[in-house]
């Protein structure tokens, strides 16, 4: 499955001490979030991709562990509106 986020520009994030606030224009809503959300959209935006290319992107193991919590941060992500499906 792929994971896609909208383009950079599409969002603003704005670092706060351990926390980042995200302001998605395209829906409105401003997001409060933490690690590792910042670096996973910073990695969605060399383009779409799955569990195991983030995982390479963000130069993380490859094991079976860091794949079903990568795989839970993109569900999260995906009920936020901050990362679609597809």
């Amino acid at each position: 499955m792929l994971y896609r986020a909208d383009p950079p520009e599409m969002l603003r994030i704005v670092p706060l001490d351990s926390l980042t606030a995200i302001y998605h224009r395209a829906s409105g809503q401003t997001h409060v979030v933490a690690e590792p959300v910042p670096e996973i959209l910073a990695a969605l935006g060399g383009g779409p991709c799955d569990v195991a290319a983030l995982a390479e992107r963000l130069n993380l193991d490859a094991t079976t562990e860091t794949h079903a919590l990568l795989t839970e941060r993109f569900d999260e992500l995906v009920a936020t509106g901050l990362v679609a499906r597809g």
